[in-house]
């Protein structure tokens, strides 16, 4: 394993990555590292899609890092993520085992992937508030204008990534980022992908068995212990619609068709993100998440097996 030290399984929402990360992690004797920026929080396990039945094969529970790790009300973001995974990587390699990164929020995966230092830059909501009221042409020239800051990988085009830019560099202007020394991670990337059809399906599917299985009463139980609705609503997606239908806004047929064509609208914005991650030269080997979970590991073995040997 000198080549490789990291399995990564991405893919949008429904892919099924979850069951060949951790028939993968079983077959490789590894331990799952979860990507993902909600099943963090405990108590929020429906509408996060954790499945922690899936995380047990054969008798045997594959150990799994970063989930359920905070308070539902509390916020996470790219550089804790990176802090708490690196703690894992190391945790899980010291054991002899092999870290298996699973998961589908693209910009935490990319991060670590980058491994850049501006992801420690904090918040500075007063000076987002100002460059809001700015339009994205405004906003580049500004960007220009500093020549103390390097335009070069900054998305023009997005106007939340030239407020992060300038965010950065007013902050670089008073401060110096800490130069944390991180393992060199040499990862093995695979990615699941569907037909769009098929996609929608799937997420349509597994959304009403959610209903089923007290997608809204889990939300509703969140209000219950204080948990605020604005909160709930930036945790987006299940959490918002639903506490939009508990205000009354909308009727339960009307929170299926909305809710489902968010989540759909979700999984397109992902696979987006992971073709931009491909722009920035990660290589990612693509798996058709149509195959059955068997098979899908026996392609991840084989390319692993060349890769390692």
């Amino acid at each position: 394993m000198d080549q490789h030290n990291l399995i990564i399984i991405l893919g949008a929402t429904a892919s099924g990555k979850t069951k060949l990360a951790v028939q993968v992690a079983h077959a490789l004797n590894g331990e799952i590292i979860s990507a993902d920026s909600r099943q963090v929080f405990k108590r929020m396990d429906i509408g996060t899609g954790k499945d922690l039945q899936e995380y047990t094969i054969e008798g045997t529970t594959i150990p799994y890092h970063l989930i359920d790790i905070l308070e539902p009300g509390e916020r996470y973001h790219v550089d804790a993520f990176k802090n708490d995974f690196y703690q894992a990587f190391d945790e899980i390699s010291k054991r002899g085992k092999l870290p298996v990164l699973c998961g589908g929020t693209g910009m935490y995966i990319h991060s670590l992937l980058q491994n850049q230092a501006f992801t420690a830059v904090p918040v500075n909501q007063a000076l987002r508030n100002q460059l809001e009221l700015l339009t994205k042409e405004e906003l580049v020239l500004q960007l220009q204008s500093d020549a103390s800051h390097n335009t070069q990988h900054v998305d023009l085009s997005s106007k939340k990534r030239l407020i992060r830019a300038l965010e950065i560099a007013a902050y670089l202007k008073e401060n110096e980022l800490e130069t944390v020394d991180r393992p060199v991670l040499k990862p093995l990337i695979f990615g699941l992908k569907n037909e769009v059809e098929v996609t929608r399906a799937k997420i349509l599917e597994r959304l009403e068995a959610r209903f089923k299985a007290g997608l809204i009463e889990e939300v509703a139980q969140l209000l219950k212990l204080g948990i605020s609705k604005e909160m709930l609503i930036f945790y987006g997606l299940e959490y918002k619609f639903i506490v939009n239908y508990l205000d009354g806004q909308l009727t339960l047929a009307e929170l299926k068709l909305r809710l489902g064509i968010a989540i759909c609208q979700y999984a397109k914005r992902q696979n987006t993100f992971f073709r931009k991650m491909e722009k920035d030269s990660v290589n990612i080997i693509w798996l058709d998440a149509s195959l059955s979970t068997n098979q899908l590991k026996q392609l991840v073995l084989q390319k692993v097996s060349a890769s390692f040997n």
